[in-house]
């Protein structure tokens, strides 16, 4: 915007009109509440800018975190302010602050998550990408097989390269259930491609029911198996998620609170029959009493009238 675009307009105005153009709204909509601000209290033309300044930082960083989680595809109730830190391996616990503060994807390391079904492996790293987006990274969550599937199409397409290219903008990417994604031949060779392809450079976050061993069933040829495993292992942190099923866990505590329910439930029922049945004998014992005393002053009149 040149100086003449300028010309004629109130100092405000101009003002709002350059910070549009330098892309700068949030200084914009607070320029004038602050320089009263700064009147007041006596600022220096230093503060003032400094104060606008850090404005403008704080609700980039706000709008980008906000992108960053919608981008994210992440489950927005598996946070680490939702998990169950006291059911988390010790190791575990003890890795998980310095997980979330991202080191290992600065280096381009993988986090790997082995364990049975139920034992929170998804929970925990989504908990992690949620934190990684706090300190500005980009995260993916996917399910193996949804991952493969779209490279696959990308392949048929003749696009592959540019859907890799796509997916190395993201500082993490998760890959949720690989163990349950046994792939035809060619399946497994673009999964391994993208594997491949982030090797050392971006962090991939796998979690798996399947051991290392049992790996064959994935990438089918033994050589793939172990090129791919080797790829993985080296520079990546590996955690064992043991100990009870969390889901089975859940499932029997709601199992036990409705059984509690149905016994609360009956002997509230039984109770209120229990007293519908003394006030109807109640009622009954009253109105026999009734008719008789009835009974007795009609005699009394009959005898009174003799």
């Amino acid at each position: 915007m040149s100086a003449a675009t300028t010309l004629g307009v109130p100092p405000a105005d101009s003002l709002a009109m350059l910070l549009r153009a330098l892309k700068l709204p949030t200084i914009g909509r607070h320029a004038e509440e602050i320089g009263h601000k700064a009147e007041r209290e006596g600022w220096s033309f230093g503060q003032f800018l400094h104060h606008l300044v850090e404005l403008e930082v704080h609700e980039r960083r706000r709008r980008r975190i906000e992108r960053y989680l919608k981008d994210s595809d992440l489950p927005r109730e598996k946070s680490l302010a939702t998990l169950s830190r006291s059911r988390l391996p010790p190791k575990v616990a003890k890795m998980l602050p310095t997980l979330c503060e991202g080191g290992f994807v600065e280096r381009g390391d993988n986090l790997l998550a082995f364990g049975l079904p139920g034992r929170g492996k998804t929970h925990l790293v989504c908990a992690i990408g949620h934190e990684l987006i706090q300190r500005g990274y980009r995260v993916r969550f996917t399910a193996t097989f949804a991952l493969v599937q779209r490279l696959l199409a990308a392949k048929r397409d003749l696009r592959l390269e540019k859907e890799l290219a796509s997916l190395d903008g993201y500082d993490a990417i998760i890959l949720d259930d690989i163990g349950y994604v046994q792939q035809s031949r060619d399946e497994m060779e673009v999964l391994f491609t993208f594997l491949a392809e982030r090797y050392e450079r971006r962090t991939v976050i796998i979690t798996s029911n399947v051991v290392f061993s049992e790996w064959d069933r994935i990438f089918k040829d033994p050589m793939t198996t172990a090129a791919a495993i080797d790829r993985l292992v080296h520079h990546s942190v590996i955690l064992e998620m043991t100990g009870g099923s969390i889901r089975a866990e859940a499932a029997e505590q709601a199992k036990k609170a409705g059984a509690a329910t149905t016994t609360a439930a009956t002997t509230t029922t039984a109770t209120k029959e229990k007293a519908n049945t003394e006030g109807a004998t109640s009622t009954a014992t009253m109105a026999d009493a009734a008719t008789t005393t009835t009974g007795n002053h009609s005699t009394e009149e009959r005898d009174g009238e003799i």
